[in-house]
């Protein structure tokens, strides 16, 4: 038996934070579908996808014993003029999950991805010349920090980053940056294996590197036919989606016997978040929902 609860998220059901043609489902089948799929958490999705009223979103949380586990908040931290406009919207979104949370869910802080038309056109290659300058940098680290402070402040729940292909923060030398550049006691990492894999990394030797500052984890496998097709063809990022680069957990080239292995060695406790991220309407988000539940059942979570 483990401690370790297993969720899923919104994006797995193509309810993303971009703004694209096609119609993702309403909330309440999408939360039907979580449960029914054996989840016992969700992540909140977009601000407005679920109710943004407490008691609203409690009575549909509370109908399908789910926990609420997180939430997305993007920023353009590299841009300072974003940062107390970011802080408002991370507290706004924090004071919900804290009203509605049986334990403590993460605000789960994300560079303002896929609006750099560079880093979304090169998602998956950057090179290290593609970077933000020191001055940036500094930046950055001081505008995730103001918004986790305000959150940590304000609410009593803690910040995690989460790097993310299409922005700033994608790189293994990129993420081992920001974290440098952070207070350990006031931002966590969200470790995304997808991700990581995706913009170059192994998911393992960076669970390894951070886990120190790992609070919270999201499942996600990377198909290395797609990962090489989107590097030959030089894909953008949405191209890349739209051919399944993040596959069926399993079917990609991530680890996750040792992922697994490596969590339980380092006793984690806290919550995986399975993510598959699809775009509105694509491939069949309840059965990729099943099978990578009964994925992980394999390996004893």
């Amino acid at each position: 038996m483990t401690a370790i609860k297993v969720a899923n998220a919104p994006c797995s059901w193509g309810v993303l934070e971009f703004d694209l043609p096609g119609k993702a489902l309403g909330y309440e089948q999408v939360l039907d579908e979580i449960r029914d799929s054996g989840y016992v958490g969700t992540e909140l999705g977009d601000w407005g996808f679920m109710p943004t009223d407490p008691a609203a979103l409690r009575r549909e949380l509370h109908a399908r014993k789910l926990g609420m586990v997180g939430a997305f908040v993007q920023v353009a931290f590299s841009n300072p003029q974003t940062h107390a406009k970011g802080a408002d919207t991370a507290v706004r979104t924090a004071k919900l999950l804290a009203a509605v949370a049986d334990k403590s869910p993460f605000i789960v802080l994300a560079d303002d991805n896929a609006t750099d038309p560079v880093r979304t056109k090169k998602a998956g290659r950057i090179t290290a010349g593609e970077g933000l300058s020191d001055s940036v940098w500094s930046t950055f680290a001081k505008g995730v920090e103001q918004v986790a402070k305000a959150v940590r402040e304000q609410t009593g729940l803690r910040c995690v980053v989460h790097p993310h292909a299409a922005g700033f923060i994608e790189t293994p030398d990129e993420i081992a940056r920001l974290l440098d550049l952070t207070d350990p006691q006031l931002v966590g990492l969200c470790f995304d294996t997808g991700h990581y894999r995706f913009g170059g990394g192994d998911p393992v030797a960076g669970l390894r590197r951070h886990r120190a500052r790992i609070w919270h984890m999201h499942f996600k496998d990377c198909s290395p036919t797609v990962h090489q097709r989107s590097r030959a063809e030089e894909w953008d990022y949405f191209t890349a989606l739209k051919h399944g680069i993040f596959c069926e957990l399993g079917k990609g080239d991530v680890d996750f016997p040792a992922v697994v292995n490596e969590l339980r060695k380092t006793n984690y406790d806290g919550w995986i978040v399975v993510e598959q991220d699809v775009l509105p309407g694509m491939g069949a988000p309840k059965q990729y929902a099943q099978n990578n539940r009964e994925y992980l059942r394999g390996l004893g979570l």
